[in-house]
């Protein structure tokens, strides 16, 4: 798998979470011989290809995914995202629906607006007629999943946003699709959201782990059959 991270503020951070990746801290493993050596059960990254690319500190997210454009120029298509988004999302539904229209340029995750705020519906005399929650209305957001082709790149300018101004010249062309999702997607923009979404993550409960089923709700907890000790002295840890 080939991966690029777009790298801006907090770009030390990222770059040091995967330089100093341990994937014995999200898969099981057998200490060996005493414990010189892991044998992992599973593993997360060791087929992937990431390049790390320092778009500047200050570049709006259509700048910085031009800064990738040699990356990705020859695919067919490729996903992007926002790095402070969550969903369990089926990006394979996403892929799939995108593929069928060939003379799209992006489709992108739409999703209703998660908030706890209320509209308010005022007469011109100022009176209230009518309060109701955000949640209450037809529309759809910006999700932050993207798949796009590289015709892209063709709407991109320098000093611009992708959204709205890249997306304004492929709406009137008809190469702009979205694909509703009513399903989990949570954005951590506030320190609420990333309060309850560290709540949620230290509670076992995150819909958006669909990698691990002990915490996004799946399977119980199992040892493979040829994993469990059989002989004395080995023991078990859980």
């Amino acid at each position: 798998m080939a991966a690029s991270a777009s790298a801006g503020y907090g770009a030390a951070a990222v770059k040091d979470y995967f330089v100093r990746y341990d994937e014995t801290q999200s898969n099981d493993f057998t200490l060996v011989g005493g414990g010189r050596n892991i044998e992992m059960h599973s593993t997360d990254i060791t087929d992937w290809n990431i390049s790390f690319i320092d778009t500047g500190l200050h570049s709006s997210i259509g700048e910085r995914l031009m800064r990738v454009r040699a990356l990705v120029d020859r695919e067919e298509m490729f996903l992007a995202n926002y790095a402070d988004t969550l969903t369990d999302a089926p990006l394979d539904m996403l892929v799939e629906r995108f593929r069928q229209a060939p003379n799209a340029a992006v489709s992108m995750l739409a999703v209703p607006p998660v908030s706890t705020h209320h509209v308010v519906e005022i007469a011109d005399n100022g009176e209230v007629t009518g309060v109701r929650p955000v949640t209450d209305l037809m529309q759809y957001e910006n999700g932050g999943y993207f798949v796009m082709r590289p015709a892209i790149f063709d709407e991109l300018r320098e000093g611009e946003e992708m959204v709205p101004d890249a997306f304004d010249r492929l709406v009137p062309q008809r190469r702009l699709l979205a694909h509703r999702y009513d399903g989990f997607w949570r954005a951590a923009d506030t320190f609420k959201d990333r309060a309850e979404l560290e709540d949620m993550y230290h509670r076992g409960q995150c819909p958006w782990m669909l990698w691990d089923p002990h915490r996004f709700g799946g399977l119980p907890l199992t040892v493979p059959e040829d994993l469990v000790p059989r002989q004395a002295g080995r023991a078990l840890a859980g």
